[in-house]
């Protein structure tokens, strides 16, 4: 039988009785499984910088397309996993997409041990990693049902942020795990040519059992919620509403951001500053904790408020990294960079903080999946984009110019639809 019979959030007595202590373990139990999932969508972020030095001999552009194809898969498949949770169940769904991450950590593990693997082989395999950045968009739609309106904000930042982390943790574990034989029963290390012996294998076989794990802790401790079902056509009706468009566009500024500068932000030092590959990691880690800030100030301030201040925030630390690349400054560069980084994550909460009061419940939960859907393409786009600029021009000055134009026309359409005093209403934001 389900512990839970009955869910009225937004009914006080219920959510202090009961409800909080339903929805803080499910939302604890989600934060690691999301984590895992990120880690998984970013490992070619890393290991794609080290292929080379164990014995593969890919150009530059390839590299960027490992790091880039996980981005393309996991935000399409965002689409069909943000109905997953109203049609099978969020515990259910949790299962399944946590469990299914072992088939790309383990083959990855297997792939880079023969340099004679094939360069479809490796797609292959990025392409399965995609698995990962699918599960975002469940894992989102099914926190926030769990939630009364008045708290969602802080629950979608932790939910988010603190699954994002998975981005920084890959990127800092993975150049320390490497270094250790901690699987080497299961295959040789390479000698580089500094004399120091990695074991590339290491970057996906340390998931394995977290993930087993994961998965058994959300089979046991999680719940799929009474009346939160619903059919795809059910929820299919967001794509009529014109602020699911407006937010995903949002969204794509900010979370679209944050997750494409955290796949190329590696391979991008390695390109101009490779002596400071080491400090690769810092993007994604303040970027991710940023996130539940901007969920935060957002429940004080207004969501709409904050996404505009961030937006300016961003046009200016891009404009940071155009100057110090063409100084040469790394120094210069990082800082601009991580301004970045900062802005991105705390926009990702301010934005996923306005949804819940633009539409009913039933609709945000698709919208906040639908949204993340969109803005997860960014993955893919960002590091290919680089990857043009870089080969084109040896340079990512190029790209930078871009991403610019896109904020200010973001930062337009908030202060249009969501700030000015004539704008809609929040009560009146969707049709019935």
């Amino acid at each position: 039988m389900s512990r839970i019979t009955q869910w009225n959030p937004e009914d006080e007595k219920f959510w202090q009785e009961e409800g909080k202590r339903h929805a803080r373990r499910n939302l604890w139990i989600s934060v690691p499984t999301l984590m895992m999932a990120f880690i998984v969508w970013q490992i070619w972020s890393v290991v794609a910088v080290r292929l080379n030095d164990v014995g593969f001999n890919f150009s530059d552009s390839e590299l960027f397309s490992l790091a880039a194809i996980p981005g393309l898969v996991g935000a399409t498949l965002r689409f069909f996993y943000t109905f997953g949770v109203g049609k099978f169940g969020g515990r259910n769904w949790v299962v399944f997409s946590t469990g299914i991450l072992l088939i790309p950590s383990i083959g990855i593990g297997m792939a880079v041990q023969n340099p004679d693997t094939p360069y479809s082989v490796m797609l292959l395999l990025a392409a399965l990693c995609g698995l990962g950045g699918g599960n975002f968009s469940s894992a989102v739609a099914n926190i926030s049902f769990f939630f009364p309106k008045k708290e969602k904000g802080t629950a979608l930042g932790i939910n988010g942020g603190l699954g994002n982390m998975g981005v920084s943790v890959v990127q800092f574990v993975t150049p320390l795990i490497i270094a250790a034989s901690t699987f080497s029963f299961v295959g040789g290390g390479v000698t580089l040519d500094n004399g120091q012996q990695i074991w590339l294998q290491n970057a996906a076989y340390i998931w394995v059992i977290p993930i087993i794990i994961l998965t058994i802790a959300a089979y046991f401790g999680m719940d799929n919620l009474p009346g939160t079902k619903q059919s795809v056509s059910a929820q299919f009706v967001i794509v009529k509403r014109k602020h699911t468009w407006i937010m995903t566009w949002l969204y794509v500024a900010t979370f679209g951001s944050f997750i494409g500068y955290s796949a190329a932000f590696p391979l991008l030092v390695k390109s101009q500053f490779p002596e400071h590959l080491s400090l690769a990691f810092l993007g994604a880690l303040l970027a991710a904790a940023a996130r539940p800030v901007g969920g935060w100030v957002s429940d004080k301030f207004g969501g709409a408020r904050i996404t505009a201040i961030v937006l300016v925030v961003m046009t200016i630390g891009a404009i940071g990294v155009i100057y110090f690349l063409n100084l040469g400054s790394f120094a210069g560069f990082l800082a601009s960079f991580l301004v970045l980084f900062i802005a991105s994550g705390m926009g990702s909460g301010s934005t996923f903080q306005m949804i819940p009061f633009l539409f009913p419940v039933k609709e945000a939960a698709p919208v906040l999946g639908f949204t993340a859907a969109f803005a997860a393409y960014g993955s893919f786009l960002i590091p290919k984009l680089f990857g043009w600029s870089v080969s084109t021009t040896g340079t990512p000055v190029t790209a930078f110019y871009f991403f610019i134009a896109f904020y200010a026309v973001s930062l337009g359409l908030n202060w249009y639809y969501y700030q000015r005093k004539t704008s809609e209403k929040t009560a009146e934001l969707y049709v019935h």
